[in-house]
């Protein structure tokens, strides 16, 4: 149990946490300046349960965007099935989005329940090599809200990482929220300081108003130390089905993810197309790149996907 000063909210974090003074429940506490610069804080000893529980993890990669709506989720779980469409490779997603769930609903496994055996909880499996596990699988009903302060969404995530059984991986992508908030400062914690986190994949759209949470986003990587593997600009025109004509619905009015990417001295994996068909195989649980395997987005998927496998340094014969 962590120290806590007397008369504390139960939201405290504790005198002793790494994230003391630091979490949105430390906002308007008298002692946050005291909590945040104090005494060195006690090692957490999360950290070596998670390092042992994820050392048969290959790499670790996170799916990332200061801005809501862009397609993080969705180019997540897409991924996953490129990634998994190799039967030799072991692919796992994280989802923790605690307020917003929608990997259940995307992966089309949202009925399904978290089993917990003496190896610890079993995520939820897909197919036989790409299993995924959410807060969702905990809820009540898939309308239940999640009504939580930081601490709280914290110790979840700790305990997704400590306690579930991933077994051997290739690849555990870890899907989250819009910001550079409680859930990135604590995944980066965790994950960063006991397994090692490959990189980040950055999600934009072409207009402004995305790309300037996405330097934001951009720039909360570098300052804790996470290697962005590259950005993707998603929702990248729309390429008729039929006639195979592209429209810019989004127009990229000061140069789009290449001009932000070329300023910030970053690579483009790839530019994904807006296709109605996409929204319709996440509705119900399935895979696009196989769905509709001969379509620019997807190909534009697979494109991306051997990018990442080599900015991983994966080069073996899974590829």
């Amino acid at each position: 149990m962590e120290d806590k000063p007397e008369n504390a909210p139960e939201s405290c974090p504790g005198t002793q946490s790494q994230e003391a003074g630091n979490t949105s429940a430390c906002q308007g506490c008298p002692n946050q300046s005291i909590c945040a610069s104090g005494a060195p804080k006690a090692p957490d000893p999360a950290i070596g349960e998670i390092e042992s529980r994820l050392s048969s993890v290959r790499h670790k990669v996170l799916i990332l965007s200061g801005k809501g709506g862009v397609g993080k989720s969705t180019f997540t779980t897409q991924l996953a099935y490129a990634l998994a469409s190799n039967e030799e490779r072991q692919v796992a997603v994280l989802d923790i989005d605690i307020c917003g769930p929608s990997q259940p609903k995307m992966l089309g496994v949202e009925n399904e329940q978290v089993h917990q055996s003496g190896s610890g909880w079993s995520p939820v499996y897909i197919q036989d090599n790409l299993s995924v596990m959410s807060i969702g699988f905990l809820l009540g009903s898939p309308d239940d809200a999640v009504i939580w302060r930081g601490p709280k969404k914290n110790g979840l995530i700790k305990q997704f990482l400590r306690d579930v059984d991933w077994g051997e991986l290739d690849y555990l992508l870890v899907d989250t929220p819009p910001g550079t908030s409680d859930e990135h400062l604590s995944i980066v914690q965790y994950l960063g300081a006991a397994a090692g986190i490959d990189g980040a994949v950055v999600i934009t759209t072409p207009q402004e108003v995305s790309l300037l949470d996405v330097r934001k986003e951009i720039n909360f990587c570098r300052k804790v130390g996470v290697p962005v593997l590259g950005v993707v600009e998603n929702m990248s025109g729309f390429i008729c089905p039929k006639c195979k004509t592209e429209s810019k619905i989004f127009p990229p009015t000061t140069g789009g993810a290449d001009k932000m990417a070329e300023e910030m001295g970053l690579s483009v994996l790839g530019h994904l197309p807006l296709d109605p068909r996409i929204g319709k195989c996440c509705d119900m649980g399935l895979s696009f790149i196989k769905e509709v395997s001969d379509s620019p987005a997807a190909l534009q998927y697979i494109s991306i996907m051997k990018k990442i496998l080599l900015a991983c340094g994966d080069t073996d014969e899974k590829q």
